[in-house]
């Protein structure tokens, strides 16, 4: 009997976490969507989107006070913070491999005989420092080139979106078999 007591939790509580899973798959669906008709409609979205990718190449190398930065620019901007947090969130994502290019080209950026010497400060974090320097600087430029890149992109599929939806809507206006479904 008591096996048979396990058995029902574990099923119930498998239950639970199904619905868990519906319920945050549910409230994706419908942040996305939410996004989607945003007001100012797509560009609004690509530029916030676009701001949140930048600062998200500079923000490891100044432990985390360039996300602090992302609030003013997107207000600035007039852009959509959801599309600057979503932005961020896939920096986050591609940071490692762009994070090897930003020190490339910091390097190629700083002269090579800037050295950061700080006195009271051991060797290797000077070092560190410096090394971090050309991170700001490289991924400040790798930033604002891939906001640039996606930009297009991320607007161009909003607006695909927007117009495939506006589409369908119509022709279920249009269309009376689809607005009465029930078969005469």
């Amino acid at each position: 009997m008591a096996g048979k007591g396990r058995a029902r939790q574990s099923g119930s509580a498998a239950r639970v976490q199904g619905s868990k899973l519906s319920k945050l798959k549910r409230w994706f669906r419908h942040k996305f969507i939410m996004l989607m008709r945003a007001p100012g409609g797509a560009t609004k979205v690509a530029l916030g989107f676009s701001i949140g990718i930048a600062i998200e190449m500079i923000t490891l190398p100044t432990f985390g006070l360039a996300f602090l930065l992302m609030f003013p620019l997107v207000y600035m901007m007039r852009a959509s913070m959801a599309g600057a947090l979503i932005g961020f969130i896939f920096g986050k994502i591609i940071f490692i491999p762009i994070a090897f290019l930003s020190g490339i080209v910091g390097g190629w950026i700083l002269p090579s005989h800037l050295h950061v010497h700080i006195s009271f400060l051991p060797h290797f974090i000077n070092r560190f420092i410096g090394y971090n320097l050309k991170l700001i600087v490289g991924g400040l430029i790798n930033g604002i080139l891939l906001g640039i890149l996606f930009y297009f992109p991320v607007k161009l599929g909003i607006s695909f979106f927007a117009e495939r939806r506006r589409k369908n809507r119509k022709s279920k206006r249009n269309d009376p078999q689809s607005a009465n479904p029930v078969a005469e």
